[in-house]
């Protein structure tokens, strides 16, 4: 950290127990504008696209960098259950980390102020949504009541009130909006410059659109559920990879009894990907959402699955049931949902002894006169 005036930085809470995952194709210089809020947390780059090309990360941060050779190292032939040319790449960060906490962000992102014009802390707000709880089983009109200065409001049933743990934050953007190509190249000017306020649960048993580019949740309570599902180079669909991880997650959280949370913090995403060729990505997943969600509202799971992952194992069977009719990808994606979770139970396993050495140790990169030094753990 020498070298930088780090003078005024915030106190990171919670450093010990949270990575960053960032899936990238290029360097990372967005990084700097996040170095008051980011450079005391560890990070986890999932580069993907060509290994051979270089990934610049500023100096001071502490990381640790995968591309496909790695991941093709460590996950051996379960490798082909991780995205390539595609975002949901990210999930093997998930997979490899031991942190209770991720948070993953696009590399395209930045920090955004609130109406003050104080930048926001967008960690800081995470955390605090995940360390409170969640109130899915009944709404309060005043939103979160485990905000400083507000409560749950009259009428509100006392037995709820303790609420339940929460699993997933999902924070939001303004700029440029989460848009489908379709609704892009209707409203090609549109900026989000709305800043609401506000942190909400969302109710059991309602799905929702889940992004990537502003996420935080609980590992330890839904890590095996986060599969960004298998998209991208090779497969008839790309850009729902966040939208299947959200609806599974969801499904799981009703089941397991946590919450998911949406709302503040906000970032501010700076750059608007090219309609055309979102609509070449997204075109199938427009049509098979119609069949998707309706697939995921009307789940039920056994009472046997009580874990994240019994959860998953039971989804990727009713996939297979349930949405190969729709197409024969839904098996592929099936199987490589059962992939998910041998690989993420073989790099976690459920009992681990802690005097024993990692299953496929990472490969941990720092910068230091700009060579790489590798080193285990």
């Amino acid at each position: 950290m020498a070298g930088y005036n780090l003078e005024g930085i915030e106190a990171a809470p919670l450093k010990d127990d949270v990575d960053i995952v960032i899936p990238t194709i290029r360097s990372l210089d967005f990084l700097e504008q996040w170095r008051p809020f980011l450079q005391h947390y560890h990070l986890i780059i999932v580069q993907d696209g060509d290994p051979s090309i270089k990934i610049k990360v500023p100096e001071g941060y502490d990381y640790e960098l995968y591309n496909r050779n790695d991941i093709n190292r460590i996950l051996g032939p379960r490798a082909n259950c991780i995205s390539y040319k595609d975002g949901g790449c990210r999930c093997f960060g998930f997979m490899v980390s031991k942190k209770k906490y991720i948070y993953t962000i696009d590399d395209d992102c930045f920090v955004a102020k609130d109406p003050s014009g104080k930048e926001i802390n967008v960690i800081a707000q995470h955390i605090k949504n995940l360390e409170t709880p969640s109130t899915p089983h009944y709404f309060n009109t005043l939103y979160d009541p485990f905000r400083e200065g507000t409560d749950f409001v009259r009428g509100y049933p006392f037995s709820l009130r303790e609420g339940v743990q929460t699993a997933i934050s999902h924070g939001l953007w303004l700029n440029i909006p989460d848009y489908d190509a379709p609704t892009q190249l209707v409203k090609p000017r549109e900026r989000n410059t709305r800043y609401v306020d506000a942190v909400m649960t969302i109710p059991k048993g309602v799905l929702y659109p889940m992004c990537g580019m502003n996420l935080a949740f609980n590992r330890e309570l839904v890590g095996p559920a986060m599969y960004f599902g298998l998209m991208g180079e090779g497969q008839p669909i790309s850009r729902y990879d966040d939208m299947w991880a959200g609806w599974a997650a969801k499904v799981v959280c009703d089941q397991l009894g946590f919450g998911v949370k949406t709302g503040m913090p906000y970032l501010w995403h700076s750059k608007a990907s090219n309609p055309f060729v979102n609509l070449k990505k997204e075109h199938k997943g427009l049509h098979w959402q119609e069949d998707m969600v309706p697939f995921f509202q009307n789940l039920r799971l056994s009472k046997e699955s009580d874990t994240a992952a019994k959860c998953y194992m039971e989804i990727s069977k009713m996939t297979k049931e349930k949405l190969t009719k729709v197409d024969p990808y839904f098996e592929k994606l099936a199987d490589a949902m059962v992939t998910w979770i041998e690989a993420w139970e073989e790099l976690n396993p459920p009992v681990k002894n802690e005097a024993s050495e990692e299953l496929n140790p990472p490969v941990k990169k720092t910068q230091s006169d700009g060579e790489d030094v590798k080193a285990k753990g």
